[in-house]
């Protein structure tokens, strides 16, 4: 199988680039409904698709979970996608590639329509190409993809939040964009009073070292309830066969007085606890991982896009001397029916990368542990 190759000094200069400037020329008009991926009158909304799961047992049963978006969500969502883009462009351009844009909203945030409102704008991210080829840095206030998140974000609360709560919700490069509009827009703002959380994935809220806040935000802690309001679920997965160490990319803090945030969605009072994954039956989208497993053992028709394997994946959070990550653990049983393994990893060659983790598949493993939260979240915001 072709995979992609990825060298050392590329991750390593990712996190060490410079910016480039725009003028506000370059604006996006956020009034086109075109921008948007996911939006409520958006008639095309492709976020509004069958999410369908099959259910494996153990025993190799199959049982199909329906899909049912909320009628009438209290609260919106706003979402920001990872890095996704094939273009060869520094930034990508605003049309959305089934293999990149669209198929990743569709795995990380599609979900979340049965408890929010749902606004995902498209915006000019720094491409795969760029990062790879040390261009750009991944947020800065005078960036394009900066600028575009934040003039969707004033267009949104302009225009449709009407006093609304908001759950934000971002993944490596989008969480790196929320991180920053947060600092700037949100914390020990008025607008924070409407926050219901931040789920921001694949990129570390630092903190000091045994606290919750501090660090990147002055007054938006961490998680460390279903029910908490105000406050952001910080996470960067590894494998516990592969643990971070060396050059490895997410999980790390700037000092030895700091560390990041790992909250653990599947039990965020700490310990561990089961993943409510949905994991992805769409087939080969990255060349750059494992081709799709069998889910049975023997090997059955699966038709749903997605999968979930109740009790086969835990977590828990991990603190080293140098990481603190979410840790993910396959429960295997070679006695049963079921797939001992999943995908997710990048691989260098024909090896793991290991500097990478789990990072493609954060928040397709704590998906339903992630919706769940979002909903106790917002009874919550209701009550308060």
């Amino acid at each position: 199988m072709n995979k992609t190759p990825i060298t050392l000094l590329s991750l390593i200069s990712m996190l060490l680039l410079s910016p480039l400037s725009f003028g506000q020329d370059d604006a996006v008009d956020y009034a086109d409904i075109d921008n948007w991926l996911c939006h409520p009158d958006n008639a095309i909304d492709l976020c509004d698709q069958d999410l369908s799961a099959t259910i494996i047992s153990p025993d190799g049963s199959l049982t199909i979970e329906p899909w049912e978006a909320h009628p009438n969500p209290p609260i919106d969502c706003f979402y920001v996608y990872p890095t996704t883009s094939l273009d060869q462009a520094t930034f990508s351009d605003l049309k959305a590639g089934r293999n990149e844009e669209i198929i990743t909203a569709f795995t990380q945030a599609a979900h979340f329509k049965s408890q929010c409102r749902m606004f995902a704008p498209m915006y000019r991210q720094i491409t795969i190409q760029a990062l790879l080829s040390n261009i750009g840095s991944l947020a800065g206030n005078d960036q394009l993809n900066y600028l575009d998140v934040l003039a969707a974000f004033n267009h949104y609360m302009e225009n449709y939040n009407e006093g609304r709560g908001f759950v934000l919700i971002g993944h490596s490069q989008g969480t790196s964009l929320l991180i920053e509009l947060m600092r700037n827009e949100i914390d020990g703002k008025p607008v924070q009073e409407q926050l219901v959380s931040a789920i921001l994935a694949g990129n570390p809220v630092i903190v000091p070292k045994g606290e919750d806040v501090g660090g990147t935000f002055q007054n938006i802690p961490l998680c460390r309830a279903n029910d908490q309001i105000g406050c952001a679920i910080n996470f960067m997965t590894y494998r516990d066969t592969i643990p971070p160490e060396g050059f490895a990319i997410f999980g790390r803090a700037p000092d030895d007085q700091t560390q990041a945030g790992c909250t653990n969605p599947a039990n965020l009072a700490g310990g561990s606890g089961e993943l409510d994954a949905y994991l992805s039956n769409i087939g080969e989208i990255v060349q750059a991982v494992a081709p799709m497993p069998n889910w049975t053992n023997p090997p059955q028709e699966i038709t749903t896009r997605f999968v979930k394997v109740p009790g086969l994946l835990s977590a828990r959070c991990v603190n080293t001397e140098t990481f603190n990550y979410l840790e993910m653990s396959v429960n295997a049983d070679p006695n049963d029916a079921r797939t001992d393994n999943i995908r997710g990893d990048l691989y260098q060659g024909s090896q793991i990368s290991a500097v990478w983790g789990l990072h493609l598949i954060d928040m397709t493993i704590t998906q339903g542990n992630l919706v769940a939260i979002v909903g106790e979240q917002a009874q919550a915001y209701a009550n308060k």
